[in-house]
């Protein structure tokens, strides 16, 4: 019921009726500012889980931000493309121009500074956010300042020695974060696993 009226026609044009109970819980909890870890087999629509908070807050307030990573380029174009649909078919509702775009090492470099000034979402993974963005805070501190959600898809690839270095990473982002005056919610989704809540809660 909390969701505004022109992300339900959009949802309806998509033949989204009515959101699963896992959708639900998830929107309402990232509303409630809690983290969230969203655990569910495939094609079963954890992709709704982070777009509606994140799609929503941009509605609400154009300043706000969303950093999305995926430990592959093809996972992030298909997000790329699911988020430049959506907000094409609010699009003929709202005047809304939703920025997403995806900052990895083919990102041309006269594209890098538009991204960090203009974008709504920015696509990307671990190591570009190592090495691009964190070590170039003040370029990103609009972005950073803004930062209301950090979305971590396929929870279930970051174990062992590379899950302990994103840790690491989680840890620089937030002080970051709140440095330049944010405190952004984490929504964090997986394939099945057995233990999504405990790797979540080292992660992050």
């Amino acid at each position: 019921a909390e969701l505004r009226e022109e992300l339900r026609e959009a949802l309806i044009l998509r033949g989204v009726e009515k959101l699963y109970r896992h959708q639900g819980q998830a929107v309402e909890a990232a509303w409630a500012r809690k983290n969230v870890v969203v655990v569910t087999p495939t094609a079963s629509g954890k992709t709704l889980c982070y777009n509606l908070p994140v799609i929503q807050s941009i509605m609400e307030d154009p300043n706000a931000r969303a950093l999305y990573l995926f430990p592959t380029k093809a996972l992030a174009q298909d997000q790329l493309a699911e988020l430049t649909e959506l907000s094409g078919q609010l699009g003929k509702k709202v005047q809304l121009q939703l920025g997403a775009f995806t900052y990895d090492g083919d990102t041309p470099a006269d594209a890098r500074k538009a991204i960090r000034t203009r974008a709504h979402v920015v696509i990307t993974n671990p190591d570009m956010l190592h090495t691009g963005i964190l070590p170039h805070h003040t370029r990103w501190s609009r972005f950073l300042g803004n930062l209301r959600y950090i979305i971590v898809d396929e929870l279930h690839t970051y174990r062992g020695v590379f899950g302990s270095h994103l840790a690491n990473l989680f840890r620089r982002l937030s002080r970051l974060c709140r440095f330049h005056g944010s405190d952004p919610i984490f929504i964090m989704s997986s394939a099945t696993i057995a233990n999504p809540l405990e790797l979540a809660e080292k992660l992050i």
